[in-house]
């Protein structure tokens, strides 16, 4: 659990160095406590945004990962909070913002950079799965938000089964966690009811991968007019917003 914490410690001074690195893998395997996931990235297509995330993957950032938001019929997010053995939880070091690549359509099965909104190009370590296709609303919304991978195989099976846990209201940045085996009430959560993603590994480093994807282009934001590309508000994506000013959660063991 202490390597949770080391990881948490360097990010601030060397995610800048990491995410600079050249693109290097494009498949990587999302391991959860519920079973395990692949996603291929899209390399080529959001480059800058691939980066960013494999800075994180590869800095450990998303070892001991909570899956905190589940919205029934839209999607599951991730990439903000760890669990090192204790709560709270402690929230992500977070690098630099990267710049948004709003190419690909949020379909369900893709993987698309959460951030706040208020700001196009505010995404940093939280992403989320689509678990339906939300086209019509995140292709266009606050600057369109960024699909740059795609769950593989069978991988939906996994995520649809943490989609179906209860959500339950831990205020603050947890107002719609699933849970696993928990009742809600006074009762204390643990370890055995957090989603946990016990890591992200890259498991093939090859730069171009499964060519039969065909991901499916983002064609709405190009109808938009220039400024309201990057204008509009966070409307029902306002949940995905983390404030910029949170520098600690607290979050105690709930009671209602």
């Amino acid at each position: 659990m202490k390597l949770t914490r080391r990881w948490n410690s360097i990010l601030g001074a060397g995610l800048l160095s990491v995410v600079s690195l050249p693109t290097l893998a494009t498949v990587v395997e999302v391991q959860t406590v519920m079973g395990n996931f692949q996603i291929n990235l899209f390399d080529n297509k959001t480059p800058k945004t691939v980066e960013n995330f494999l800075g994180y993957v590869k800095s450990g950032a998303y070892f001991n990962n909570v899956v905190h938001r589940s919205i029934d019929d839209f999607v599951v997010q991730a990439g903000g909070y760890q669990f090192d053995g204790q709560l709270p939880l402690n929230e992500l070091s977070k690098g630099p913002k990267v710049v948004n690549e709003p190419k690909l359509s949020n379909v369900r099965g893709t993987i698309a950079m959460a951030k706040p909104s208020t700001d196009a190009n505010g995404a940093t370590s939280e992403w989320f799965i689509n678990l339906k296709d939300n086209s019509a609303n995140l292709d266009v919304q606050n600057g369109g938000f960024t699909a740059f991978g795609q769950v593989l195989g069978n991988g939906m099976d996994v995520v649809d089964a943490i989609a179906a846990l209860s959500t339950f209201n831990k205020g603050g940045a947890f107002l719609n966690i699933p849970l696993r085996d928990y009742q809600g009430g006074s009762a204390d959560i643990s370890e055995e009811n957090l989603v946990l993603i016990t890591d992200v590994v890259v498991v093939d480093a090859a730069v171009s991968t499964h060519p039969e994807l065909n991901p499916k282009t983002n064609t709405l934001i190009n109808q938009l007019p220039e400024s309201g590309q990057s204008g509009s508000g966070g409307g029902s994506m306002g949940w995905l917003t983390l404030l910029a000013g949170i520098v600690a959660v607290r979050w105690r063991y709930a009671r209602h």
